[in-house]
């Protein structure tokens, strides 16, 4: 791949900050055409910005928000007017979203408290649960529960992706895959820095050869696999990615939130 685009999801705001078009030869000479509209979300009443975890597309272009207060999923119009909201009280951290073909509305839960937390939740586009994955408040190493679910994919033919590791000081770093029905079908990876190994698995996406992509964050790369878990290639020009999004033409847009003088120096 060419190019990649890194984006800036400022918490406190819903704007998509393209930065630049990084290369491996050029990071930092391409240049910015975007803008920040920072006043364009409007908040249902006696709602607060906390931080702002995912911003996906509907696909009319409306854009889903995702961020952890109540509500925490929510859905603008392109003018910014708030179109629905829900989930407020069923999400301990709001971690990773996305929306599938049918426009239904998947989140991560990444932590444990007071019995819930720790799933994949599937909503329709009107909040309706329709589907949770993982034991609620409950984290481990076994088919049926998580141990910190990153963020979730969703294939072409309804194969499910979950990035599962981020629970601190737990070995479990690791891709699990479903059925388009919530039935486990395998899992692959392990902490540790190898090809197919993972420190903390943060982001994943699926582009249209139907290739996985999982930023491996404090590992500093993008790993590739096919969707039998098979390892097919590394990129390490990502600095610290803690998303990815990849659009219908196969540009893809990673999120560096990390790096700096002490993680990832230069």
């Amino acid at each position: 791949m060419a190019h990649a685009r890194v984006v800036k999801v400022a918490a406190g705001l819903v704007t998509l900050l393209v930065i630049a078009v990084v290369t491996i030869a050029a990071q930092s000479s391409a240049p910015n055409p975007y803008r920040e509209d920072a006043n364009w979300a409007k908040l249902p009443a006696g709602a607060k910005w906390a931080g702002v975890i995912s911003v996906d597309p509907a696909a009319n272009g409306d854009m889903w928000v995702f961020h952890r207060s109540d509500p925490p999923v929510m859905r603008f119009d392109p003018t910014g007017k708030l179109v629905t909201s829900f989930g407020t009280g069923m999400i301990v951290q709001a971690h990773g979203m996305t929306i599938d073909r049918d426009g239904n509305v998947w989140v991560t839960d990444a932590q444990v408290k007071d019995g819930k937390g720790n799933q994949v939740l599937k909503f329709n586009r009107d909040g309706k649960l329709l589907m949770s994955l993982g034991k609620a408040g409950v984290a481990g190493s076994g088919t049926d529960v998580f141990s910190g679910p990153c963020d979730v994919a969703i294939a072409a033919n309804g194969d499910i992706f979950v990035a599962d590791g981020h629970i601190a000081d737990t070995p479990v770093n690791r891709i699990m895959k479903f059925s388009k029905d919530g039935k486990f079908i395998k899992a692959w990876g392990k902490r540790g820095t190898g090809p197919g190994e993972f420190d903390t698995p943060h982001s994943i996406a699926i582009d249209s050869r139907g290739r996985i992509f999982v930023a491996d964050r404090s590992n500093s790369r993008v790993q590739i696999f096919d969707q039998d878990g098979k390892f097919l290639d590394q990129w390490k020009q990502f600095g610290r990615p803690s998303g990815i999004y990849i659009d219908r033409n196969d540009h893809m847009v990673v999120a560096d939130s990390q790096s700096n003088s002490k993680q990832n120096p230069g």
